[in-house]
C-alpha cells in the first residue's frame, strides 16, 4: 500500500478549503443531505449541481493509483472524477444503472475519463458491510461486478437483511471465491479504507450521496447524464485537449 493511501486526509489541508467552499455553497442550494433527490428531479444543466473551480488543489484528491481496483480508466487521464458514494443510496443505484455506462462508453473507454471511486456509507452498519464487501471483492478483481449487482438488486436502506450472508451469495454469483472474500472481509486493511474514504469526503463537504469532483467541479446528486457530459466537456477543453 502506498504511503498517499495510508495518509488519504494529509493533501486534502489544501484542496480541502477549496472544495469544501463550492460543496457548500452547492449543498446549500440544493437541499442538503437530501439533494440527491431535488437535484437529480429538478436540474438539466449544469448551474444547479456544479460550480467552476477557483484552482487547481482538486489534484490532492485524486489519487491516480494504477493498482486501484475501485478505479476505472487511464491514470494518465486528463479528466478524472471522483465519486462519493453508497450501496444504499437510491440515487446512488440510479447514477449506477442510468449514468455511468453512457459515461465509461463515452469517456473512459478513450482514456478521457478516469472513475475513482470513494466509500461514503453514511447510511449505517449495512452500507459499511457492503462497502467492505464491494472492496472485498475487489480484492479479486470484481469491484465492479460486485458493485453493479447490488445496485441492480439493491435492497430498501436498512432493511436488517444486507449482512454477511448476503453479499456473500452476490459473491458467489459473481465468480469468486467466497471463503476468501469473507476473509477479506474482516481485515483491517478493509476496514481502514472503507473508513479513511467516509473521512476523506467528510473533510472536503460531503454529507450526502451522490457526490462527485470532477477536475474540481463539484457535481451533487444523481443529475441527468447530459450534466456530467457537459462539464466533463467542459474539464477537457480547459486541461487544453
Amino acid at each position: 500500500m502506498s504511503e498517499r493511501r495510508k495518509s488519504p486526509l494529509v493533501p486534502l489541508a489544501v484542496a480541502g478549503v477549496a472544495i469544501l467552499a463550492l460543496f457548500a455553497s452547492l449543498i446549500g442550494a440544493t437541499g442538503g443531505e437530501d439533494s440527491g433527490e431535488q437535484s437529480s428531479a429538478g436540474s438539466t444543466g449544469q448551474s444547479e449541481g456544479s460550480a467552476a473551480a477557483p484552482d487547481d488543489s482538486w489534484e490532492q484528491l485524486a489519487r491516480r493509483d494504477a493498482d486501484d481496483p475501485t478505479a476505472l480508466g487511464a491514470v494518465d487521464a486528463p479528466v478524472v472524477m471522483i465519486i462519493y458514494s453508497e450501496f444504499q443510496c437510491s440515487f446512488c443505484a440510479k447514477f449506477a444503472r442510468d449514468t455511468e455506462p453512457t459515461l465509461i462508453e463515452k469517456y473512459v473507454e478513450d482514456g478521457t475519463l478516469r472513475i475513482e471511486w470513494r466509500d461514503f456509507p453514511y447510511l449505517g452498519t449495512e452500507s459499511t458491510t457492503a462497502a467492505k464487501a464491494a472492496r472485498a471483492a475487489g480484492e479479486q478483481g470484481s469491484f465492479w461486478a460486485f458493485h453493479d449487482e447490488l445496485y441492480a438488486n439493491q435492497l430498501p436502506p436498512n432493511s436488517g437483511n444486507l449482512d454477511e450472508d448476503y453479499v456473500a451469495a452476490i459473491a458467489k454469483k459473481v465468480g469468486l471465491d467466497v471463503e476468501q472474500f469473507r476473509a477479506a472481509m474482516k481485515t483491517e486493511a478493509i476496514e481502514q479504507a472503507v473508513a479513511e474514504d467516509f473521512g476523506e469526503g467528510q473533510a472536503i463537504g460531503v454529507t450526502g450521496t451522490p457526490a462527485f469532483v470532477i477536475n474540481g467541479v463539484p457535481v451533487i446528486g444523481a443529475q441527468p447524464t447530459a450534466v456530467f457530459e457537459t462539464t466533463i466537456d467542459q474539464a477537457l477543453e480547459d486541461a487544453g485537449r
